[in-house]
């Protein structure tokens, strides 16, 4: 009844991280984001708004991910958060835990952590406190 109403994609891409452009610091966005560059930070959009992120084949994220679609082909070393809905297409790699909602995996897609749903995590907190309380 209170549970928050999906968000749609993303449609239209606003910014360009193009090949060649290096990055060294976090980046904070709104809307879509496509990275064909590399970016040496933390990625996260805007919690308050449907936001979606595509790296292509060639693009490199050595940092966190917090974003509500993602699309991943190239390579992630760090931990990723999909709120709602990722795909990892045959070219992605990604080093680190990957949290999600919705998956959808290519044939090829190499993950090197734990893939973690949404849901679970809510259970473990709500079993946490709940045992915490009986033991009391």
């Amino acid at each position: 009844m209170f549970r928050k109403q999906a968000s749609k994609p993303q449609n239209r891409i606003d910014s360009l991280i193009g090949a060649g452009t290096k990055i060294e610091g976090s980046v904070t966005f709104s809307g879509g984001l496509r990275v064909d560059g590399e970016i040496i930070g933390n990625v996260t959009a805007s919690p308050d708004q449907a936001s979606t992120l595509v790296l292509s084949e060639h693009a490199r994220i050595d940092g966190e991910i917090r974003v509500s679609h993602l699309v991943i082909n190239g390579t992630v070393n760090g931990p990723v958060y999909a709120v709602e809905f990722l795909e990892l297409q045959s070219h992605s790699r990604i080093k680190g835990d990957v949290h999600y909602n919705s998956l959808e995996m290519h044939l090829g897609a190499i993950v090197d952590g734990r893939l973690v749903h949404r849901s679970s995590e809510i259970k473990g907190v709500e079993l946490k406190l709940a045992s915490s309380k009986s033991g009391a």
